[in-house]
């Protein structure tokens, strides 16, 4: 059936595909965003082992291959009797991965803070946790605006590895055509140009987010 496909076949069975691309990169970066608060509300108010836990979390998902996650999570489940569809796999491991880079992100910006911005404001009697919300957090939110997006780039491109374990994004998609029309050169390259259509938007408004928050600074 591939073998007689038109180049509007092949471009649109490419669209088709990218709607996954584009909802596996958005599950990953908002349930990471979300995992995200947690841990960073954790490094800062828990102390101790629960501290070490969350650094050792950040430093395996940072310090290991996504590919090697995505098998670890598609083939874990199934040994405690849990079976997993690629999808669940995909984006359970991309939200784990995304929450490990963004923790950093964030956590930088709130270091980044003068220190005696939290000084003043328990000089004025205010909470720990009305500190961190009226004062720090809005300010951190500013700075970490700009890396965040960027990193969206790099969850957006690290879904085409989520083909290995079989999720029927574009880069699988893709490879499916050409195992059927031999046409590699024409698929892929399309293919990288659609993945460049959704990057490299995303790269120049962070590069513009970055300058603005500069320019207010």
């Amino acid at each position: 059936m591939f073998s007689e496909f038109t180049d509007a076949d092949i471009l649109r069975n490419l669209l088709l595909a990218l709607r996954w691309t584009v909802i596996l990169s958005l599950t990953a970066f908002v349930g990471g965003g979300l995992l995200t608060l947690i841990l960073t509300f954790a490094r800062l108010y828990i102390r101790g082992p629960a501290e070490m836990a969350v650094r050792f979390y950040v430093n395996v998902f940072q310090g290991t291959p996504v590919l090697m996650q995505l098998f670890l999570c598609f083939f874990a489940f199934p040994l405690i009797g849990i079976e997993v569809s690629p999808w669940v796999a995909a984006s359970i491991c991309l939200t784990l991965y995304a929450s490990a880079f963004l923790l950093d992100i964030w956590q930088g910006a709130i270091a980044a803070l003068p220190r005696g911005q939290w000084e003043a404001c328990r000089v004025l009697g205010l909470s720990f946790t009305q500190t961190l919300f009226r004062v720090i957090l809005p300010q951190a939110f500013r700075t970490a605006l700009g890396p965040t997006v960027g990193f969206l780039v790099q969850v957006e491109k690290n879904t085409a590895l989520a083909s290995i374990i079989g999720f029927a994004e574009m880069t699988k998609v893709a490879t499916m055509m050409i195992n059927a029309t031999f046409q590699p050169f024409k698929i892929y390259g399309l293919t990288a140009a659609l993945y460049f259509a959704i990057c490299f938007p995303l790269s120049l408004l962070a590069r513009r987010i970055e300058r603005k928050m500069k320019c207010r600074s």
